[in-house]
């Protein structure tokens, strides 16, 4: 195996205050230029890359500052072999809705071939891998900071594949959407380990991409892979999304913008619950609901008083999901300090509030919020009449463990 060429970390020169949820990014902000591991890849002239055939796992978040996508950008360049692409949930061009991806065929724009790496790991994903014929496979998908969100345990399949097929792997890294600033909520176990959470990490993990593929190979893989990760430059930790100057591409297509990320690691957990978590409305994740909901959720929870977010009492008609076509009743999650928001802590006071004013209250029956969370903690100790406190505090000791072996692959200050 080759030996392991890291990239320059170059850290911003610009400071950055912390923001709040409605303010733009400072001026000091708007003026720092992020660039992205793959932007900074283009400029040293795809060294990394010399006289490789290349296969890239990408999806329609990995673009430029000028919205081209960078698979485009690599097929066009002669100082770069770029014979494949690996699609993830959702494809490659993002066709699929969620649970669904895109199968293999050639891409009309470019003519490379696309392989379909969903729900696939193990031999048979590397088994793709030795069949599309590439030396080298490289990483470049947006994240949302969430541990449940697929494309990070994609990242783990394809880095344990590409091990198992005799590959080296480069990740390109993009920011995390909602700041790098903390881990947040309950680790996985690992009996509850699914596609939604391979490895104990943490609900709100706080790191990129590339961060996570350095634990990964260090803490979690069996053998590990011959791994470059490609940093950011311009990124600090307390940024979110629109410090970066970067389009916002929908990573999926329940995640339309980086306010649904900004929620999501926390109202995600109503998926594993009767309520709607406003999938198929322009909302999903800050809208939840259910038929018999009424004004008295929205209360419960503001007399929580929870750090930076508020809720109102809403109305809505999802046109697909829960409750389709239905008006149902429910909250809107209304962040104006996102500095100071909690996601983990406001999705289990949403949880706890819901059971309390609702009748109609139930977990899916196989209890998929055992998945989400990571064990049966959360859905037991609510069941007992626990409140957000009790059930925040039953996680701090995993989480401590977590933040310990997580400081040791932060790339950015």
């Amino acid at each position: 195996m080759r030996p392991s060429r890291r990239a320059v970390i170059t850290t911003a020169t610009a400071a950055a205050a912390a923001l709040s949820a409605p303010s733009p990014a400072s001026a000091a902000q708007r003026h720092r230029r992020l660039r992205t591991g793959f932007e900074r890849l283009a400029q040293d002239g795809y060294s990394l890359l010399d006289g490789e055939k290349v296969g890239i796992v990408t999806n329609p978040t990995g673009i430029t500052g000028d919205a081209r996508h960078i698979v485009d950008i690599m097929h066009a360049d002669a100082r770069v072999g770029l014979t494949a692409v690996f699609g993830p949930e959702h494809g490659f061009r993002g066709t699929a809705q969620a649970g669904g991806s895109e199968d293999r065929y050639d891409d009309p724009a470019t003519g490379l071939p696309v392989y379909d790496t969903y729900l696939k790991s193990g031999r048979a994903l590397a088994d793709i891998f030795t069949a599309a014929d590439v030396d080298t496979v490289v990483f470049d998908i947006q994240d949302v900071g969430a541990r449940f969100y697929t494309y990070i345990w994609t990242l783990y399949d394809c880095m344990e594949a590409a091990q198992l097929a005799g590959k080296r792997f480069v990740v390109l890294d993009r920011p995390n959407p909602v700041t790098g600033r903390a881990a947040l909520g309950p680790v996985l176990h690992k009996e509850f380990a699914t596609f939604v959470g391979r490895q104990p990490v943490s609900q709100a993990h706080g790191m990129t991409v590339a961060e996570l593929a350095r634990l990964f190979n260090e803490e979690f893989l069996t053998e590990a892979v011959p791994l470059e990760t490609v940093t950011m430059s311009g990124w600090k930790r307390s940024d979110f999304y629109d410090a970066s100057g970067l389009p916002w591409v929908p990573p999926s297509p329940n995640m339309p913008t980086p306010e649904t990320a900004l929620v999501y690691s926390g109202t995600c957990l109503f998926e594993g619950t009767n309520l709607s978590e406003g999938r198929g409305t322009t909302r999903p994740f800050e809208l939840l609901g259910a038929e018999g909901v009424d004004r008295r959720w929205a209360a419960a929870a503001n007399r929580l008083a929870l750090p930076g977010v508020r809720f109102r009492e809403a109305y809505f008609a999802p046109t697909f999901s829960k409750y389709q076509g239905k008006t149902i009743g429910g909250v809107q999650v209304h962040v104006h300090d996102r500095a100071a928001f909690d996601p983990v802590r406001t999705g289990i006071a949403l949880l706890v509030t819901a059971k309390q004013v609702w009748s109609g209250f139930a977990w899916r029956p196989d209890n998929w919020i055992d998945k989400l969370t990571g064990s049966t903690r959360v859905r037991t100790m609510i069941d007992a009449g626990g409140d957000t406190d009790a059930v925040v505090a039953g996680w701090q000791q995993d989480l401590a463990v977590f933040r310990r072996t997580r400081r040791k692959y932060l790339l950015y200050r």
